[in-house]
């Protein structure tokens, strides 16, 4: 099992930025998907970007050409990069880890059930 801390949430204008980062530590898996959810109130969770242990990335519609979602490995550390960023943008956002033969499919469909590690999220308020 992986554990997850995420950090750097806040409350931002409109147009702002915000780097939100997830460190990992526990077990290592050799392949894996790395993601970030999020989860508005009154609403269902949401995939927003995903990242397996080849670097390929996968993004929700609604946040293509706005977020970036990186890793460290040097640091154990996955990030988030918003840019842009909307009111509808404001959620609690929660990292998550599948390193079990699910990997695979968890990047491509990013669905929350997918994913057996979750942090305790972050949250992230935009103003208009």
């Amino acid at each position: 099992q992986v554990q997850l801390v995420e950090s750097g949430g806040g409350s931002v204008q409109a147009g702002g930025s915000l780097r939100l980062s997830c460190a990992t530590s526990g077990n290592i898996y050799s392949r894996y998907c790395m993601g970030w959810f999020r989860q508005a109130p009154g609403k269902e969770r949401e995939g927003v970007a995903t990242i397996d242990s080849g670097r390929i990335t996968n993004y929700a519609d609604s946040v293509k050409g706005r977020f970036t979602i990186s890793k460290d490995n040097t640091k154990n550390t996955l990030y988030l990069q918003m840019n842009s960023l909307k009111p509808e943008d404001t959620a609690m956002y929660y990292c998550a880890a599948e390193g079990g033969q699910g990997w695979y499919r968890a990047c491509r469909i990013l669905r929350g059930a997918d994913f057996a590690d979750w942090g305790q999220g972050t949250q992230v308020t935009v103003s208009a």
